[in-house]
């Protein structure tokens, strides 16, 4: 395990070396300071129905409010609060955390970020998805990784087609402080082959930190295409020793694409799919998909009716089915 450290640590530090002799020869660019504040607000009202019940109610999942401040000279400052559901207690109360508390600095091709920042394992794929307010992303959405937490990254964009990024946080989120002595490291690499189309690859060590724990690994492939008339993307992920468990492995894909059918109008679909190792998390693994509508009402108010099924891959459980109009408000 401490050769695995002792090369990932080497491997960060070549990258770290590379982009700061190729941020030598940028050229500063001088900014007016200015700030802008922050305000996203994901709600809604859902149907689910099964053989044995009907629920329906509106929902408020979750709120960011902060601030964002730019000094100029490509130095900025960031602080958001999240407003959420906890599984910590019932669905009924909310909880709110401190999501990003970040310093970026950017300078020609490099951008460095500082202090509670957003992770990069599936950063990428969420922006490229679009529908964040619906549904969250693959790996956000089973809990392959955390979407925020406390270190640093650094990326720098050597042409158009190609950029390299890196991050060592604590690896525990940003819902609780750092316990372990482990730190989650990442590479990611992005192509652009030609216009629209893009690829990235992103890979994971999340040290476990403890006595007969292993570390949890993850891999991402993604996948994508986008034009001014529609998306289309695919991701494969896979996870190894998931909550530090040995041979709790876990994989699975997303499909999605969408179609602009006018200024203020989409379509959308997506179909997640999710495995676990000798079906150790059975009663979790699923099937999902989801067709709907996006209708933009203004410039801040966004509103998606879209039908949902979930098909749990437990033997005996029923298909659930989901009626659901999710709202957006945000600047």
């Amino acid at each position: 395990m401490k050769t695995g450290k002792m090369k990932t640590k080497v491997i960060m530090a070549g990258l770290l070396a590379c982009i700061g002799i190729g941020a030598q020869a940028q050229t500063t660019q001088t900014e007016e300071p200015k700030g802008k504040a922050i305000v996203q607000v994901f709600g809604g009202i859902h149907a689910d129905f099964d053989s044995d019940a009907y629920n329906v109610g509106f929902q408020l999942d979750r709120s960011y409010l902060g601030y964002e401040y730019n000094f100029g000279n490509g130095l900025s400052a960031k602080a958001v609060m999240d407003i959420g559901k906890s599984s910590d207690v019932s669905d009924y109360q909310r909880i709110a955390y401190i999501k990003n508390a970040m310093v970026s600095w950017k300078h020609g091709g490099l951008t460095l970020n500082v202090g509670l920042i957003s992770t990069t394992q599936f950063n990428f794929q969420e922006k490229f998805w679009g529908y964040r307010y619906i549904m969250k992303s693959f790996q956000d959405e089973y809990k392959f990784g955390s979407s925020a937490d406390l270190g640093i990254s650094v990326a720098y964009k050597f042409a158009d087609w190609i950029s390299a990024d890196a991050i060592i946080v604590n690896g525990e989120g940003y819902k609780k402080i750092q316990i372990n002595n482990g730190f989650n490291y990442g590479l990611g690499l992005t192509l652009t082959p030609v216009k629209g189309f893009q690829i990235r690859v992103y890979g994971g060590m999340n040290d476990s930190g403890e006595e007969g724990k292993k570390s949890t690994a993850n891999l991402a492939a993604f996948v994508g295409y986008k034009h001014e008339k529609f998306t289309i993307g695919a991701e494969y992920n896979q996870m190894w020793n998931a909550s530090y468990t040995e041979g709790a492995d876990q994989n699975g894909y997303s499909l999605f694409a969408s179609v602009k059918l006018s200024k203020i109008a989409d379509l959308y679909a997506r179909y997640d799919d999710l495995y676990s190792k000798d079906n150790w998390n059975i009663a979790k693994d699923e099937s999902t998909a989801i067709l709907g509508a996006q209708f933009k009402l203004g410039k801040y108010v966004k509103i998606a009716p879209n039908f949902r099924m979930s098909m749990p891959k437990a033997e005996g459980a029923t298909n659930l089915y989901s009626a659901y109009i999710n709202c957006y408000f945000g600047f």
